[in-house]
């Protein structure tokens, strides 16, 4: 009789909001999920919420501002399991709503491209040889609309004047790294594409209309893909959206 092997996941930025939620759906699916927390404290907290629920997910320090973290994650995962199948790229955050590109300041937009960008080109790099040992692995950068070109660019997609441009643009690049990644890896069984939550209602974003429930859908369903699904795309639920 064969055994089967859980599948094994990383969610960054996860003990609340939208990160949390991914990794409670992901071990849903009978996954065993590390979720990452800047805090360890509060990555055990979560963590522990969620065994509580029956779930198989354990709590590790990432900072995205400390590389060290990205090396005790590689080796604590290397070790117990050799391999990864998932990253979700979820942590992240934005700081300028009020600044445009006519005056954000530099130390700003260099803050949020170190967490929002840099740092996911790094973690990723870092974790890419044991997502190589993966039967499928699924990469999943967590982006937003606000980092369209082409949405900002067009009336008809009444974006108005939601354009923080640091945060943007750090998204932008996001999608870059996602396009960038799929064609490096196109001879391979891993997938890379952005995920678009929606408007979710969480601390960070009191306007939010949707529940973190749903806003952790899209990032979980391209965690999920099946072989023959998509690479380097962008991605709200089901429908794919413009670069």
């Amino acid at each position: 009789m064969m055994t089967m092997v859980k599948k094994i996941a990383l969610v960054t930025g996860a003990n609340k909001g939208i990160g949390f939620e991914i990794c409670r759906q992901l071990a849903q699916q009978g996954m065993t999920v590390w979720l990452a927390a800047r805090n360890l404290a509060a990555g055990e907290q979560a963590a522990q919420a969620l065994r509580e629920e029956g779930l198989d997910v354990f709590a590790l320090c990432i900072d995205m501002d400390e590389a060290s973290s990205f090396d005790a994650a590689f080796d604590l995962i290397a070790q117990q399991y050799g391999f990864l199948d998932v990253l979700v790229n979820n942590a992240g955050f934005a700081n300028d709503w009020s600044f445009t590109a006519a005056d954000v300041p530099m130390q700003m937009l260099r803050e949020t491209f170190e967490t929002n960008f840099f740092a996911q080109v790094a973690l990723t790099q870092k974790l890419l040889p044991l997502l190589k040992k993966s039967s499928a692995g699924r990469i999943v950068n967590q982006s937003s609309a606000l980092g369209s070109l082409t949405l900002h660019s067009t009336p008809e997609a009444n974006m108005g004047d939601m354009k923080p441009f640091a945060y943007d643009s750090s998204k932008t690049a996001l999608n870059a790294f996602t396009v960038h990644l799929a064609h490096a890896l196109r001879e391979t069984k891993i997938k890379v594409n952005s995920a678009h939550p929606g408007a979710v209602l969480t601390d960070a974003n009191a306007y939010g209309t949707l529940s973190v429930a749903e806003g952790a859908r899209t990032a979980v369903l391209l965690a999920t893909l099946p072989d023959d699904g998509p690479s380097g795309q962008f991605f709200h639920l089901e429908h794919a959206l413009p670069w």
